[in-house]
């Protein structure tokens, strides 16, 4: 059975993306003097369109249903990619503490946004589970 049409199952692999994605800046910031870092960034846009590009199939489970394609089965995936080319320091680290925070700052709103609504799917079950009371 799927609660909220997988709509808990989304909400859940938004807020592992802005986990990991929280993870990378922070560690981009804990690097910011360090000697030849790079600067690492979680992709999402780009892995979105190159799944977009794919064909896919829906499953047919009666004769009479139309063909369907185009939803992606499972999770979005996400990567995190290592920015070679570029260096803002004289000592090859290419860090750029305002985008950091700036990124940070983003990504936290994002995070809370999605644990408000995983929150009050929560409050509609509970609703339904006491009668609406």
């Amino acid at each position: 059975m799927n609660l909220f049409g997988g709509t808990i199952q989304t909400l859940e692999h938004s807020l592992n993306y802005a986990s990991k994605k929280n993870n990378t800046i922070a560690n981009n910031i804990a690097n910011v003097d360090t000697p030849g870092y790079k600067a690492k960034k979680v992709l999402f846009k780009e892995v979105l369109a190159e799944k977009q590009k794919e064909s896919i199939s829906g499953i047919r489970t009666h004769p009479q249903h139309l063909p369907i394609g185009g939803a992606s089965n499972g999770p979005m995936a996400y990567k995190v990619v290592k920015d070679n080319g570029t260096a803002y320091n004289h000592n090859g680290n290419n860090v750029d503490i305002d985008k950091e925070m700036n990124e940070l700052a983003k990504n936290q709103l994002f995070y809370q946004s999605m644990v408000d609504r995983l929150n009050g799917k929560f409050r509609s079950l509970e609703t339904v589970i006491k009668g609406g009371r």
